[in-house]
């Protein structure tokens, strides 16, 4: 694994962590009154479509042109397998917490429309069967990448509009790889080519930063025009992860190769699982022992992290571990010259 691989990884991991932290205490509290509170929440959504971003650029880089034997059985059990556990896991916490529903439709609502935390792997499994037809079909990106674009803009456009099919079947318009379809044709081009465009990326490091702030700029400006909602499905959101992924590959290579960051990054999916179960049930008597916004914020990330780091390396040291928590012993980020 390319070592800026992994911090990027560990990166949105903690960004996700950090602001289910945020939505936790808000909740639990109040949330503050000013509304940079809010605009930071909405920067924060970009970890998701990030960790969409990077499985598809590691894809396209490790098989540009044809996916191994054994490729499908390596997901389903490293993938799939803790969704589908997460999926159960989520449902019977919110049993737990209001028995008032039907735990089977729940149970089945997450793991076919991923009405929970870990939606994300539906979209990133409509990719690998994406990433599968176009190099099969050698479909090129001169014109799927303008035409994903405007896919995904039509997309956005749809569930922000007031259909009465969309608004009645809301769950099923979120989940079609349509509302990423963009992410996907990006991250193609990058993962492909990397090994050139990582030089690239090295070589205009300063003006990579440019294009995180001018990202930032955009959404602030969409933010002060009353486009407020808080989730990973913004369409300003597309510029701002590409641009901080490119960012991070560029300074990333310019970073040692810390031991933390390699065992954060191997945690991170499931910390994306567990973290949000951590916190939705002790999250609010996390931030009772606090004081301030601030530290409750912190209290709530430190701990939560703490508690699903220790869960997730419990759990991997049983026989099924790897069915619930996923791969934690991948390897060793490559050792490459820098220029």
């Amino acid at each position: 694994m390319i070592k800026e691989w992994n911090l990027l990884r560990t990166i949105a991991c903690l960004s996700i962590v950090f602001l289910h932290s945020t939505s936790q205490v808000g909740l639990a509290t109040g949330f503050p009154k000013t509304e940079y509170y809010q605009f930071l929440r909405i920067i924060l959504c970009y970890a998701t479509p990030t960790f969409v971003v990077l499985s598809e650029v590691i894809l396209a880089n490790r098989y540009p042109d044809k996916l191994p034997e054994k490729f499908w059985f390596k997901r389903i059990k490293w993938i799939v397998a803790p969704y589908i556990s997460f999926s159960i896991i989520d449902a019977l916490v919110s049993y737990k917490m209001n028995p008032n529903f039907d735990l089977g439709e729940k149970i089945l609502k997450n793991i076919f429309l991923g009405e929970f935390e870990g939606y994300f792997v539906l979209i990133i499994l409509q990719f690998y069967v994406l990433h599968y037809l176009v190099i099969k079909y050698k479909i090129s990106m001169d014109w799927l990448v303008p035409m994903s674009i405007l896919a995904m803009i039509f997309h956005f456009k749809i569930l922000e509009g007031n259909l009465a099919l969309v608004r009645d079947n809301i769950a099923f318009f979120k989940i079609p790889f349509t509302a990423w379809f963009a992410y996907f044709t990006l991250a193609f081009v990058i993962g492909k080519n990397y090994k050139k465009l990582s030089q690239v990326f090295l070589k205009y490091k300063w003006f990579t930063l440019l294009g995180v702030l001018v990202s930032i700029i955009i959404v602030f400006v969409l933010f002060k025009a009353g486009y407020t909602s808080v989730g990973s499905r913004r369409i300003d959101l597309l510029p701002l992860t590409i641009s901080l992924t490119v960012s991070v590959f560029a300074w990333g290579q310019l970073i040692p190769n810390y031991k933390f960051i390699n065992i954060l990054s191997n945690y991170s999916f499931g910390i994306y699982l567990i973290h949000w179960q951590i916190q939705r049930y002790w999250g609010a008597d996390i931030a009772e022992l606090f004081d301030g916004t601030l530290t409750r914020v912190m209290g709530v990330f430190l701990i939560s992290l703490f508690l699903s780091m220790l869960i997730i390396f419990t759990i991997s040291k049983l026989p099924f571990g790897s069915y619930v928590v996923g791969n934690v012993s991948r390897k060793l980020p490559e050792k490459k010259m820098q220029v």
